[in-house]
């Protein structure tokens, strides 16, 4: 049995009160580096998120200097190196980010985007299966696997992910559009309606889910109800070209032109390019008997798309019909032949010289 005498435990007692200070200070010194990290990362999502990449990236390498071992600045390193179209720098520092922290959702669902950008797929579905793994409740990954599988064309896939996303999750409006598109395309409009309902109790101003319930109303030939969706479609979002297009041609089938006109008009005011919804105008102004208006719209069309055969068929016959200028006709009709239009007047005429 050794016995310390006074001296050599009052040596013991400091070196052991000298070993815990120092323990003491390092942790304190770690704690405040990691914490001075964290906070830098933070405030480079920020500025990531507002756009301002150079700012991002100095946050980043101040965090990674602060803390080495910070796997979420490695994180946000990463997500800057994507944004700057560096996909193997980002892949890299993902990877960092994981040695340090392997559960760590949100890094393995940015890198499998990176993956996917590299045509990486059974790599970006590991690493969704994984964050799923880590958190059965990643709604990030759920969705972005489920797009994977849509990708793919595995639509079962597709389905029961955004099924079990859904299920985490009931509200995710991304979801449960995808979903009923999913619905639609293969045919079950039922599940597709009723998913569209779901997600317009979560969120009636959602517009392109209005829009497609006013297509599959379409499709059932229930054009009130169209009607109806293309409307609300529209209030929620004014610039949607598609539901003016179609709310139009509903107007137009039901003998209301003048509503027709508006619609398509509405069309070419957001996007004036739109060379169906030009000709389409020509055709309504020619039945309200506005000539000058129909002649515009009708040259307007085939301006923007020359190869537009029902557009030279139109012209050709308001050039032969209205205007009665036969050699102007006759230049539309050949080019709507030309362009494989078949029609056995238009073919006489043309054979005959329009005489």
């Amino acid at each position: 049995m050794v016995v310390l005498g006074a001296g050599n435990g009052s040596r013991w007692f400091c070196c052991a009160l000298l070993a815990l200070l120092i323990s003491f200070g390092f942790h304190e010194v770690f704690a405040a580096q990691s914490d001075a990290a964290m906070k830098l990362s933070d405030r480079g999502m920020v500025l990531l998120r507002q756009g301002d990449l150079a700012a991002a990236s100095e946050a980043a390498r101040k965090a990674i200097e602060s803390n080495p071992s910070s796997a979420e600045a490695h994180h946000l390193l990463g997500l800057i190196y994507f944004k700057e179209k560096k996909p193997a720098q980002a892949v890299d520092a993902f990877t960092h980010a994981l040695k340090l922290k392997p559960a760590y959702p949100d890094a393995l669902n940015d890198l499998a985007e990176v993956y996917l950008i590299q045509g990486k797929s059974a790599e970006a579905e590991q690493a969704l299966r994984r964050a799923i793994e880590i958190d059965s409740r990643h709604a990030d990954s759920y969705f972005d696997l489920a797009k994977l599988y849509e990708q793919r064309r595995d639509f079962a896939a597709a389905t029961k992910t955004y099924q079990s996303l859904l299920a985490v999750r009931p509200s995710h409006r991304d979801a449960l559009y995808n979903l009923a598109l999913l619905y639609e395309a293969q045919g079950d409009s039922r599940e597709a309606r009723e998913t569209v309902d779901r997600l317009l109790k979560f969120d009636p101003k959602y517009a392109d889910a209005w829009y497609l319930a006013g297509r599959m109303a379409e499709k059932n030939n229930d054009l009130a109800e169209a009607a109806y969706s293309y409307r609300q479609a529209i209030a929620a979002k004014p610039a949607l070209v598609d539901a003016h297009y179609n709310l139009a041609f509903i107007h137009r089938s039901q003998g209301r032109p003048v509503e027709a006109e508006r619609e398509f008009l509405e069309v070419v005011r957001y996007r004036p390019e739109y060379a169906e919804a030009h000709m389409n105008l020509g055709v309504i102004y020619t039945g309200l008997n506005r000539f000058e208006e129909a002649e515009q719209s009708y040259e307007r069309a085939v301006a923007l798309k020359p190869d537009y055969a029902e557009a030279h068929y139109n012209l050709g016959v308001f050039y032969e019909l209205h205007r009665k200028d036969m050699p102007k006709a006759l230049a539309q009709y050949h080019k709507y032949l030309n362009l494989g239009g078949r029609d056995d007047r238009v073919e006489r005429i043309v054979g005959s010289g329009g005489r």
